[in-house]
């Protein structure tokens, strides 16, 4: 009797335990064949990342009662081309949160508040032929920055996000530089504030990134604005964005739609890229996909970009297989893949 007892009490505490607790194991397989070419160079291969990007990760929530709750959330990238995970970091993000009807404290690496409207209000996101493209407008390796003068991720950072408050939504967050000297080098701080409500969502955010030197510091900063309704069965999406810093300015505009057909989706977008402080530096590229669903994980893919390039503009495609034109080098892309999340 006393063994039985003993049996019903393990049994009750694993059971309030499960339902207190969670860790799920998450990711995505994507692969495509692809082919990108200019007028002196071209390459065919298995690209990694056309529809969204490969990954594994593990997360889970702790339920500490009294409406507050624990969670972490680890994940880093894959390539399914060629198996290799560049010693498996989770660079993607790594963070450690406590939530409530407070909102949500969020501590480690995680995207930057500006970088998930260039995802969000755009129909490719950021993955693919059709990529968006639009961190790092200014410098890619920005002289004093962590990541370039506007990354998509913080390392070492502090966030807060809003709760849900009947539509609007909101981030602000700060990357500590971890720099010697008292100028913030590498330091980072980025605010985003939206409203989301039946078919409108809006967004905008800014950010500034400290770059330079210890002796001299640089601010580079980062303004966009993102927005999407959905008409019916038509989801139009817009984008404006600015990067400037170190006598550099690049400013984006971007138009897009989403439009259910048949079992899938199909995805248009035209961006312009302006360089306002250099002569002939301009971009143009417009992309074409379409997604069909084989069941809720797992759509098969096609798409088509080309990026036109002014004669001292050199912007490549999103594809993970694609080369730098040259200078002055038109691209065009075609891409064909699978996706699978679990």
């Amino acid at each position: 009797m006393k063994r039985t007892l003993l049996a019903l009490a393990a049994m009750t505490l694993a059971a309030a335990a499960s339902a207190q607790s969670s860790v799920t194991i998450f990711g995505v397989a994507d692969a495509s064949v692809a082919r990108i070419s200019t007028s002196d160079k071209s390459v065919t291969g298995l690209a990694s990342g056309g529809n969204a990007s490969s990954r594994l990760g593990f997360r889970g929530v702790e339920d500490l009662g009294s409406g507050l709750k624990a969670g972490f959330w680890l994940e880093g990238g894959l390539s399914i081309d060629d198996g290799t995970s560049g010693g498996f970091k989770f660079d993607r993000r790594s963070t450690v949160s406590l939530m409530g009807n407070f909102g949500e404290v969020r501590l480690g690496r995680d995207k930057t508040p500006a970088y998930q409207n260039l995802e969000n209000f755009h129909a490719f996101g950021d993955t693919g032929m059709g990529a968006i493209n639009g961190h790092n407008l200014v410098s890619g390796s920005a002289a004093g920055t962590a990541e370039g003068s506007n990354p998509k991720r913080f390392s070492n950072g502090v966030s807060y996000l809003l709760p849900k408050m009947g539509g609007v939504y909101g981030q602000l967050s700060h990357s500590f530089g971890e720099k010697e000297g008292s100028n913030s080098l590498a330091s980072a701080t980025g605010l985003r504030l939206g409203y989301a409500n039946g078919p409108l969502d809006v967004a905008a955010a800014y950010e500034i990134v400290r770059g330079g030197t210890v002796s001299t510091g640089v601010d580079y900063k980062t303004y966009n604005l993102g927005a999407s309704y959905k008409f019916g069965a038509f989801t139009p999406m817009l984008l404006i964005a600015s990067d400037r810093g170190n006598n550099k300015r690049v400013d984006l505009y971007s138009v897009g739609v989403k439009v259910p057909l048949g079992a899938g989706e199909l995805r248009a977008a035209y961006s312009m890229y302006k360089d306002k402080k250099a002569d002939e530096a301009d971009s143009q590229r417009l992309a074409l996909g379409y997604g069909y669903k084989l069941s809720k994980r797992t759509e098969i893919y096609a798409a088509v970009a080309h990026m036109s390039n002014d004669d001292n503009a050199s912007r490549k495609l999103g594809s993970s297989l694609s080369p730098t034109p040259n200078k002055g080098k038109n691209m065009t892309g075609y891409e064909i893949g699978l996706r699978h999340s679990f």
